[in-house]
C-alpha cells in the first residue's frame, strides 16, 4: 500500500523491454565506503541495523510512514545506489555515452537521514564518483518534489551545478527549493531552483525548462550530465498538484540529451524518480527517457500486448484503461499563473547567471 510500490517496476520494465531495451548492466550493491562519500558512516550503520532488526524504534528518518523499516532494507537500497554507480562507471569508462537507470533517482535522502521514500541518495553517490574523476557535473532534477538531498550534498561544491524544477515547497514536500536558494560560499550560483505554483500545465512547465536550462549549461560547461526524471509532476499523479504530461517530460529528456552532446561529449546518466500513477504514467515516462537516449522516434502507440498483459491489474488498482499512446494531450496554464512562472524564471536568471559566470571563470 506504500505509494512507492514495487508494482511500478514490473510493468515499467516490461514496457522498456517491449521497446527493445533489455537490461544491460547488473548492479552490485554499493559498498559502505562508496555510500560514505555522501552519507555519514553512522547513518549507514543505522540503516544496516534496521535492515537486520526492522522492529526497532524509529531513528534518523527510518521507521516513519515515508520510510518504513523492512528486513533487507540496506541490501535493497545499496543495490539501487550500486545501479547508479555501475551506470556512472560505464559512462566514465567510455563503454556507453548514455546510461538509463529507471529504478534510481532517490534524491531526498540526506547525509544523515532517510526522507521522502529514499534511503540512500543514488544520484549523489553517482555524482560523487564523477567528482572523484575530476569532472564537472550538471545535475538536472525534473521531479515534482525539490531535489533537496542532492542539493544539500553539493551545496558548497562549485564543480556541481544542481538545477531543480519542482512544485513550490509552499504546497508540497519537502517544503524547500525556493528561488533564493542559490548555493554557498565559492559555490554561490551553482544551486538553481525553479518552483512552480499548483495547476501549472505542460506548456508553462516546459517553457521554463527550455528557456533556462540551455543558458545554465552554456555558462557552466559540464563534463557530464546526471538527470532525475520523476514522473510525479503528471496531471494524474495522486501526490502533487501540477498538470504536466508525459509529452512534456519526453521533450525535456530530449533537451537534456542534446545538452549532454553539446557540452559533455554525450556523457549522460539518466535516472528515474518519483511517480505514483503506477500503471498509466510511470512506464511511459521511463520509456520516453530511454527513447531519447536511444536516439529513437516516439512510436504512435504503446504495444497492444503490453496493454493486454497489465490491463486487469491496472483495473484492480483503479488506473485503467492503460493509455494507447505514448504521449498525452496538452494541458493549459492559466495566463496569470504563466506570467508568475515567467517572472520566477527571469528572477532566477538574473540572480544566478552572473554568479555562475564567476564560478566558471575560476574553473
Amino acid at each position: 500500500s506504500h505509494p512507492r510500490t514495487p508494482r511500478r517496476s514490473g510493468l515499467g520494465i516490461a514496457l522498456l523491454e517491449a521497446m527493445g531495451a533489455p537490461p544491460g548492466l547488473a548492479p552490485e550493491p554499493a559498498k559502505d565506503d562508496e555510500l560514505a562519500r555522501v552519507h555519514t558512516r553512522r547513518y549507514v550503520e543505522t540503516v544496516r541495523r534496521f535492515s537486520e532488526q526492522p522492529w526497532l524504534p524509529g531513528a534518523m528518518g527510518i521507521g516513519l510512514s515515508d520510510n518504513p523499516a523492512f528486513a533487507g532494507m540496506h541490501e535493497a537500497a545499496a543495490a539501487v545506489a550500486g545501479g547508479s554507480l555501475a551506470a556512472m562507471r560505464a559512462v566514465l569508462d567510455g563503454h556507453v555515452r548514455h546510461a538509463h537507470h529507471p529504478g534510481g533517482g532517490l534524491h531526498h535522502a540526506m547525509p544523515d537521514r532517510a526522507a521522502g521514500f529514499c534511503i540512500y541518495d543514488d544520484p549523489a553517490v553517482a555524482i560523487a564518483g564523477a567528482r572523484r574523476a575530476g569532472l564537472r557535473v550538471l545535475y538536472v532534477d525534473l521531479d515534482v518534489h525539490h531535489g533537496d538531498g542532492v542539493q544539500a550534498m553539493f551545496i558548497d561544491d562549485p564543480g556541481v551545478l544542481t538545477v531543480s524544477f519542482h512544485e513550490s515547497g509552499r504546497y508540497l514536500f519537502p517544503g524547500t527549493g525556493s528561488a533564493d536558494e542559490i548555493g554557498e560560499g565559492a559555490a554561490a550560483g551553482t544551486v538553481v531552483n525553479v518552483p512552480f505554483p499548483p495547476d501549472t500545465g505542460d506548456e508553462a512547465w516546459l517553457a521554463a525548462v527550455t528557456s533556462l536550462l540551455p543558458e545554465l549549461a552554456a555558462e557552466f560547461r559540464p563534463d557530464l550530465v546526471v538527470s532525475q526524471h520523476g514522473a510525479d509532476s503528471h496531471l494524474w499523479d495522486p501526490l502533487a498538484h501540477l498538470r504536466n504530461t508525459v509529452t512534456a517530460m519526453g521533450a525535456a529528456a530530449r533537451l537534456v540529451h542534446d545538452l549532454a552532446h553539446e557540452h559533455a561529449g554525450g556523457r549522460w546518466l539518466a535516472t528515474g524518480g518519483g511517480g505514483y500513477d503506477v500503471y498509466r504514467v510511470v512506464p511511459r515516462s521511463w520509456s520516453l527517457v530511454w527513447l531519447a537516449a536511444a536516439h529513437r522516434e516516439i512510436p504512435a502507440e504503446t504495444p497492444e500486448a503490453w496493454r493486454e498483459r497489465w490491463a486487469a491489474e491496472a483495473a484492480r488498482h483503479g488506473q485503467a484503461p492503460l493509455p494507447h499512446t505514448f504521449e498525452d494531450p496538452p494541458t493549459p496554464t492559466d495566463p496569470a499563473t504563466a506570467r508568475t512562472i515567467e517572472r520566477t524564471v527571469e528572477g532566477v536568471r538574473s540572480a544566478v547567471l552572473p554568479l555562475l559566470r564567476t564560478v566558471a571563470a575560476r574553473g
